[in-house]
């Protein structure tokens, strides 16, 4: 897991202060994503591309977000497959606002996929070293 190394095992070794630098810097992610979004959208009004594609571009985005914003939240349950991660990569890069914000929910409560590592850790044998 990202910015955790192993501290999410038994929460410790500043994995508070790493959860609340992760809810903090997803927010900040977030709120920067929206200002590149707000100077796409004003890119757009100076070209004069018109109304419908305009339209077209906001819905782009909002669709793929919520649809980014659900594939990462389902992604904290349970793995992906391999082959929908990749047929849906594009989808998630225009969605990364989705994406970010399902990240900053999910580190509300725990660090992001904490609790299917912990399943996994907890279901898989382990070897002792001699």
């Amino acid at each position: 897991m990202r910015f955790f190394g192993t501290t999410w095992v038994d929460h410790d070794g500043g994995y508070a202060v790493r959860r609340a630098a992760v809810t903090i810097g997803s927010l900040v992610a977030i709120a920067v994503s929206c200002l590149v979004l707000r100077f796409a959208y004003e890119g757009l009004e100076i070209a004069a591309v018109g109304g419908f594609v305009t339209g077209l571009v906001v819905v782009m985005f909002a669709v793929c977000s919520a649809l980014a914003f659900r594939h990462t939240w389902a992604g904290y349950t349970k793995r992906p497959a391999p082959d929908s991660q990749s047929a849906l990569r594009g989808l998630l890069t225009i969605g990364f606002v989705g994406t970010l914000t399902a990240y900053f929910f999910r580190s509300l409560t725990e660090a992001p996929g904490e609790s299917l590592h912990r399943q996994e850790h907890e279901t898989t044998p382990h070897r002792k070293h001699n």
